[in-house]
C-alpha cells in the first residue's frame, strides 16, 4: 500500500510582498471611494479663513476650523494643531471690522457678479450659457435665439449684440441687458 505525504509549501516572500501590495492598494482604493461618496463639508469659506487669519495674523491657509464652546469662547483650530481661544464678543466685533475693510478676492467678486447677473436674466426671460471667468463673459438666449453677449470687467458691466462691436455699458447687469433691446418678460 502506498502512503501519500503532503507537505507545506513555503510561499515565496516576493509572493507575499505583492499581496501585501495588492492589499494596501485595495483599502486605498476603498477609503478614496468612501471619501467619494460621502465628502466632508468645509464650514469655513476662502473668505472666512482670510477674516480669521486677519484676525489672529497668521496665514489664511492655516486655519482648519473655528467652533464656539460656552456660549463664550471662540476656539480657532490651526492646521499644526494649536488652539487659540478667544471672548465671542471680541472676535465678533473684530469680524465686522475686518469683513468692512478687506476687499474682494477676484474669485469672490466672479461670483457675486455671477449671481447679479442670474437674476437679471431671469427677470428678462433669458438663459445664458457658459461663463468665462477670465473675462467674466457669456452669450445671451432668448427663445433659442442669440440676443447678445454681456460681461463685466473692472469698468463695470457691458452688452454688446455682436461678436464685434462697440460695448454698451451700465450699472448692473438688469440695465445692460436692457440695452440689447430685451423687454422685461412678463409672467403667464
Amino acid at each position: 500500500m502506498t502512503y501519500t505525504t503532503h507537505t507545506q509549501q513555503a510561499i515565496p516572500s516576493s509572493f507575499r510582498d505583492e499581496q501585501a501590495t495588492a492589499q494596501a492598494e485595495l483599502y486605498t482604493h476603498l477609503e478614496s471611494q468612501a471619501e467619494a461618496v460621502a465628502p466632508t463639508q468645509d464650514p469655513l469659506t476662502a473668505r472666512d479663513r482670510r477674516i480669521i487669519g486677519e484676525i489672529i495674523q497668521v496665514e489664511p491657509e492655516s486655519v482648519r476650523t473655528i467652533w464656539i464652546e460656552g456660549g463664550i469662547t471662540v476656539w480657532v483650530q490651526l492646521v499644526g494643531g494649536g488652539r487659540l481661544p478667544f471672548d465671542r464678543n471680541w472676535f465678533a466685533t473684530r469680524v465686522a471690522e475686518v469683513k468692512v475693510t478687506l476687499p474682494e478676492s477676484p474669485r469672490e467678486r466672479n461670483e457675486r457678479l455671477s449671481d447679479e447677473l442670474e437674476k437679471a436674466c431671469a427677470i428678462f426671460g433669458l438663459y445664458h450659457g457658459e461663463i468665462d471667468w477670465l473675462g467674466f463673459s457669456t452669450k445671451l438666449y432668448q427663445d433659442g435665439h442669440f440676443v447678445g453677449f454681456v460681461g463685466c470687467d473692472q469698468q463695470g458691466w457691458y452688452a454688446r449684440p455682436r461678436q464685434y462691436g462697440v460695448n454698451r455699458v451700465a450699472p448692473s447687469a438688469e440695465q445692460v441687458i436692457a440695452l440689447l433691446g430685451v423687454r422685461t418678460a412678463i409672467a403667464a
